[in-house]
């Protein structure tokens, strides 16, 4: 796959360059012909691996790749490092409780604990889901710069909904997540499986960014005080795990 190799070297390029480049030095450092350079730009552009400015007509990294690229280093120590803390919050509350990391639009879950006797989820280690559809994503989601958010959404096609729940435009995601970061969790009744609920709150890395989202699904019909019992135990497992991550709240 002559055109997979192709890409990997463009963005191998932009990477050691550190700045944006035109894409005429690209195809001449390459040795590629331009016509197959703007072609492979053009998809990566697409996927949200390179960027294109207008003014100077030069090319460089996208978030996706930043994303990739951070991935690997999150991941495996945010596992280790969770995986006792979700396992006692599976405990505390006898419900399913998973994790998961921001990819792009989507959320990937990274872990995920199932309470005995508690009906099955369609989240599962590997699964991705549409982030403005689940509580895990609409934390992470709350905590990053309205930017970032505007360059994830940018037009209404972007939003994506399984049963007719959920936002559908960037005016609506923005009350939503508003409300998010005013009570300090996020919430979802049937935006991903009807009769099933979650709550969710951030998990903060050592620098106080978004570092996953921590969240417990539970039946919709569960009673009021009960909910907010969970919610408390979630808080405070996010915090935990937070601190452990090297998070100091007077980061943020």
């Amino acid at each position: 796959m002559p055109d997979a190799g192709e890409a990997l070297g463009l963005l191998q390029l932009l990477a050691r360059r550190g700045t944006p480049q035109p894409s005429a030095a690209l195809a001449r450092e390459l040795g590629l012909p331009r016509s197959s350079t703007y072609r492979l730009l053009g998809v990566l552009r697409d996927a949200g691996f390179v960027t294109h400015s207008r003014d100077d007509q030069r090319w460089g990294l996208g978030v996706a790749a930043y994303e990739l690229g951070s991935a690997y280093t999150r991941q495996q120590p945010l596992q280790r490092v969770a995986l006792p803390t979700i396992r006692r919050l599976v405990d505390e509350t006898q419900q399913n409780v998973h994790l998961a990391v921001l990819h792009g639009r989507d959320v990937l879950y990274v872990i995920e604990e199932r309470a005995p006797g508690r009906p099955a989820l369609v989240t599962d280690v590997g699964v991705r889901l549409p982030a403005t559809l689940t509580a895990s994503g609409l934390a992470m989601l709350a905590r990053l710069p309205y930017a970032q958010v505007r360059a994830l959404f940018p037009s209404r096609s972007d939003f994506v909904q399984r049963h007719g729940v959920g936002p559908t435009s960037l005016t609506a995601l923005r009350s939503e997540l508003s409300q998010v970061r005013a009570r300090g969790y996020a919430f979802e009744d049937g935006s991903v499986t009807t009769g099933l609920a979650s709550v969710a709150a951030c998990v903060f890395d050592h620098t106080g960014q978004p570092a996953a989202g921590l969240a417990t699904t539970f039946a919709s019909d569960l009673k009021t005080a009960e909910r907010e019992r969970l919610v408390e135990q979630v808080l405070a497992a996010a915090e935990s795990l937070s601190q452990r991550l090297g998070f100091r709240a007077s980061i943020a």
